[in-house]
């Protein structure tokens, strides 16, 4: 059933990475999250297979591909290493996609290409101390001074933060009028008044330079407005549906990793004489996380498929999210008790897989939040 859905292509493009990222990424895979390091090395040699800009129109420097291609493209990534799965997951989806979907012919020309190419990183800045899954919270300002803003923000857990040369910011531009009063501002590295933070020392994903980005008085063109003033609100939730799928993505990816793992390690490991793949205890744990994946990569397949027929899919990619990251933390849970006291131990994946699956539960909205939207769309009929 799985390859009914994938064509040739589509297979091709995971052979593809696949490949790549057992040859460049899985070896050194231990080394970035241990080190907490930003792997350019890599990085460098993935822009060449078109991952930065994935559903990026050829015109602009993209590799043109569907939806179900970057879901496939994500969850291979994410197999290998987590952390840079969630890098080309943000910059592409919550990036990206704003900048091709919202932006003026003039800004798409200037900041699509370099970002596509992998010349550039973006970053999306939207939580902040005091605001998280209320979106429309938001307590950045941005007041207008002739042909400029004036941005005074201090926004959290920027994924990417540390590494980014593009800023898509979301700031309140009118006052007292809740979401409407919201904008998005495009800003790059460099600008004066623009602070980046210490990276954080997270739990997991500990490959991705994770900061905070502040912004004092920092002065930006007007033309750097993607789309219209008090669009900002709308921008992001467009953004965001599209990067549920993303996550959805990357949690089938880790997920499957820990499978792997946890079989190869039940046909090794000898308890009482066999394999401890022989016991029934463990083939019942095996037998429910194959099943689980199974069932949250057709989820993430669909809510793609209907994205690239142009169908709505905001609740689709809702419940891919929602699942899959909830399988992602049974399955990485289970493949840990399969190893027993050794998947507790940084001597093996399963330890890692299980620390970054913890998050995919909270960034890009909660699982909680993600209930509420499937409810509503639901009740809705």
């Amino acid at each position: 059933m799985m390859n009914t859905l994938l064509s040739e292509k589509h297979r091709a493009v995971r052979r593809s990475i696949r490949a790549f990222c057992d040859r460049e990424v899985v070896p050194i895979a231990v080394e970035i999250d241990q080190e907490a390091r930003f792997p350019w090395e890599v990085v460098e040699k993935m822009a060449q297979l078109g991952v930065f800009g994935v559903q990026v129109p050829g015109a602009l420097g993209g590799a043109g591909m569907d939806t179900l291609s970057y879901a496939v493209v994500i969850e291979e990534i994410s197999r290998a290493c987590a952390s840079l799965g969630l890098c080309i997951s943000v910059h592409n989806s919550v990036v990206l996609y704003p900048l091709v979907a919202f932006g003026s012919r003039e800004q798409k020309e200037h900041w699509v290409p370099p970002l596509a190419q992998g010349e550039k990183i973006g970053a999306f800045c939207l939580t902040e101390p005091n605001v998280g899954s209320d979106a429309a919270g938001i307590e950045a300002s941005a007041v207008r001074d002739g042909d400029e803003f004036v941005v005074n923000a201090n926004k959290v857990f920027v994924t990417n933060g540390g590494v980014a040369d593009v800023f898509l910011v979301f700031v309140r531009t009118t006052p007292d009028r809740g979401g409407k009063g919201i904008s998005v501002i495009v800003v790059e590295r460099g600008m004066s008044g623009l602070v980046v933070g210490d990276l954080e020392d997270l739990s997991g994903m500990r490959g991705n330079p994770v900061t905070s980005v502040r912004f004092y008085d920092c002065r930006i063109p007007a033309d750097n407005l993607l789309g219209k003033e008090g669009s900002g609100l709308r921008i992001g939730l467009a953004a965001l549906d599209a990067g549920r799928i993303g996550i959805a993505a990357q949690s089938v990816g880790i997920a499957q990793a820990a499978l792997d793992e946890a079989v190869k390690y039940a046909r090794q490991r000898h308890q009482f004489g066999v394999p401890i793949a022989s016991h029934q205890a463990v083939q019942i744990m095996i037998a429910d996380m194959s099943t689980q994946l199974d069932a949250a990569r057709l989820m993430v397949y669909r809510a793609a498929i209907l994205r690239d027929r142009g169908e709505p899919f905001s609740e689709q990619s809702a419940k891919a999210k929602l699942f899959a990251s909830e399988v992602c933390g049974t399955v990485t849970d289970l493949a840990v008790q399969i190893h027993g006291g050794y998947g507790y131990s940084k001597a093996y994946p399963v330890e890692r897989y299980y620390r970054d699956a913890r998050v995919t539960r909270i960034y890009e909205g909660t699982s909680e939040v993600h209930r509420l939207v499937i409810a509503r769309s639901v009740l809705r009929g």
